[in-house]
């Protein structure tokens, strides 16, 4: 939605159907259109090199599910464009607030690095992020990784 209202033309992909619909009432309530896709992100391919901007954002898989959901959303990026992915950390599990609580589908910045392919990094590093808990509020730990694909590439 932040996109789209910022004139960004959006597509969003879930394999919720229930999600999908809230979207979409709330994108039409926001007055912003929006493409929906009820697909996997593990199994969907989207068209190679289309996108300007790609993001994963707190796709908790299992490592292998991970992989190659990475994988196709690297291959999504466009010469120039950017692919941000943010997700629970690892350390979020002991060190953190919320989030999964299983270890499996917790990434670091450096799975992430080392699943995209060959993006240009331009950022890579855990970032704390303040949770409303009450006084024995802990920050929740994310993984954020920003790759850019050189625009000859």
């Amino acid at each position: 939605m932040w996109l789209a209202r910022r004139g960004w033309r959006v597509t969003g992909v879930d394999f919720s159907d229930v999600a999908l619909r809230a979207a979409r009432e709330l994108a039409a309530a926001s007055g912003v259109e929006i493409e929906w896709i009820e697909a996997d992100a593990v199994t969907w391919v989207p068209p190679g090199r289309a996108y300007d901007l790609v993001t994963v954002m707190y796709l908790q898989l299992p490592a292998h599910e991970r992989r190659a959901a990475l994988a196709h959303a690297a291959a999504a990026v466009r010469p120039g464009g950017t692919l941000l992915v943010v997700g629970h950390d690892r350390l979020n599990l002991t060190e953190g607030s919320g989030g999964p609580t299983q270890a499996d589908v917790l990434f670091t910045p450096d799975d992430v690095v080392a699943e995209i392919g060959d993006l240009a990094i331009e950022k890579s590093l855990r970032v704390r992020r303040p949770v409303d808990g009450g006084a024995a509020a802990r920050d929740a730990i994310d993984a954020l990784v920003r790759a850019r694909r050189p625009a000859g590439a």
